[in-house]
């Protein structure tokens, strides 16, 4: 079974890539949700971070996730700390979901959705690299339009992340994704009998 790593930044289209990539028959992981559903319960994520950030991040059996934003972010030092632990936790519970995966011989891959794939070493526990990546006014039209923000807010988030150029550089596919949904779909489908059908 292979591995499949996809990233890329906010507003490039990695969510409905997964959803093609699942029509396909290849599974996927939101690492997002991994990490929501770890701190929404008493997961040794939730011990990690009230011990390292104190007990006004417990809001039992989980965290209050808006004063770890606050705390996370308020220092460069906090959000290094926050990544070390997070990472670890998301990385274990990611490993145990691949493995049930494993159990049944007829799926051929997965797909770990992870926006931080390079920064969080999940890239070495794939066998394939993909990302996703869109031009800086196409993302931040996505972006305003999906989390009603402003186009400073939203310019600040992709400044923040890395760049598209660093992506294609470091995976072994990349995927542009400017124009429609369909156009992404056979894009996806290229990819998939590029790794699955060699």
């Amino acid at each position: 079974m292979k591995i499949i790593g996809l990233c890329g930044g906010s507003g490039s289209g990695k969510g409905v890539a997964c959803n093609f990539f699942a029509e396909l028959g290849i599974p996927y992981i939101d690492t997002d949700k991994v990490y929501h559903d770890l701190i929404s319960t008493n997961s040794q994520c939730t011990v990690d971070l009230i011990s390292t950030f104190g007990e006004q991040l417990n809001a039992f059996p989980g965290i209050d996730r808006l004063k770890l934003r606050e705390i996370a972010f308020s220092s460069q030092d906090n959000l290094e700390k926050l990544n070390h632990i997070t990472h670890k936790h998301i990385l274990q519970a990611t490993r145990s979901i691949i493995k049930n995966i494993k159990s049944d011989p007829t799926v051929l891959g997965v797909v770990i959705d992870a926006p931080l794939l390079f920064e969080s070493g999940f890239d070495k526990e794939c066998d394939i690299t993909v990302c996703v990546i869109a031009d800086e006014s196409v993302r931040i039209d996505r972006i305003t339009k999906r989390d009603n923000i402003s186009t400073d807010q939203a310019l600040a988030r992709i400044n923040a992340q890395i760049s598209n150029s660093d992506l294609i550089n470091r995976c072994d596919y990349s995927v542009e994704n400017n124009t429609t949904v369909d156009d992404l779909r056979n894009k996806i489908n290229i990819v998939y009998n590029k790794i699955f059908m060699k």
